[in-house]
């Protein structure tokens, strides 16, 4: 019998790509000073391994304060990553329509880890409006797509999902853990989420889950706007026209990768 060990790891490695996953939503520009507390790292290694990132353009300087924030390579990389772009190039006619339809943002989501990425977009009509959202990673408990994938998900992910703080964004962020499993448990029953006010100010937004053929939720699906226009008053029916359209992505995906 062969017996197969764990390759080794180069240290440097692991401590840039820690580097390039510490930046957010919530934090998409960094300082040194602030990555290294965060790794635990000194600022001298931190420094180091900042200029071999910014030399192949993986992050680049913000010249107005000094911080660091993800560069254009990430960008052209994730183009280049099938098993995104895929779901992205299937769904893009439906994520289009939908936004002619509602007048509102819509946006196409992965669960990455523990994070929710935003992978695809299309906006409605309206000058205001949410902003560009793709490439972006917000947590899943103050975000509807975020609730939208974590509620599928075995009951095994979810606890492990939940074994980190609930940070609060705004007096709406839901930061207790009995709290979101109701409200996953709510998401189960009507089958779309819905988040008002809880990551931003004034965004709500509506999201229903994309099932591959196997029975799992690989994608969500959501319409975001200001809450001036995406009231609560129209949740139940974004949501039963956003999990009608997710119903059809999901059929258009079934001969795909995430089938």
């Amino acid at each position: 019998m062969i017996v197969r060990s764990n390759p080794p790891r180069i240290h440097s490695v692991q401590r840039a790509a820690a580097i390039l996953r510490t930046f957010s939503h919530t934090a998409p520009e960094l300082g040194v000073s602030e990555i290294g507390r965060q790794l635990k790292l000194h600022k001298s290694t931190v420094s180091r391994l900042l200029a071999t990132l910014e030399g192949e353009g993986l992050v680049e300087r913000v010249a107005q304060n000094d911080k660091y924030r993800l560069g254009r390579e990430v960008a052209r990389l994730a183009a280049h990553a099938p098993h995104l772009s895929d779901v992205g190039d299937v769904a893009r006619p439906f994520l289009e329509s939908l936004a002619t339809y509602t007048g509102e943002t819509i946006n196409l989501a992965l669960l990455d880890s523990d994070e929710v990425l935003n992978v695809a977009q299309a906006s409605g009509p309206h000058l205001v409006g949410g902003s560009n959202w793709v490439g972006r990673r917000t947590p899943f408990h103050c975000v509807a797509n975020g609730k939208a994938l974590l509620a599928f998900q075995s009951r095994d992910v979810i606890e492990h999902a939940l074994t980190k703080p609930l940070l609060r964004f705004t007096p709406r962020t839901v930061t207790s853990k009995a709290a979101l499993r109701a409200e996953l448990a709510r998401v189960r029953a009507c089958g779309y989420a819905t988040a008002r006010g809880e990551l931003e100010e004034g965004l709500n937004a509506v999201a229903a889950p994309i099932w591959n053929a196997r029975a799992e939720v690989v994608a969500a699906l959501s319409v975001s706007g200001p809450a001036y226009r995406v009231k609560p008053a129209r949740f139940r029916s974004l949501g039963a026209l956003t999990a009608r359209v997710a119903e059809q992505i999901a059929a258009r995906l079934a001969d795909g990768p995430f089938a």
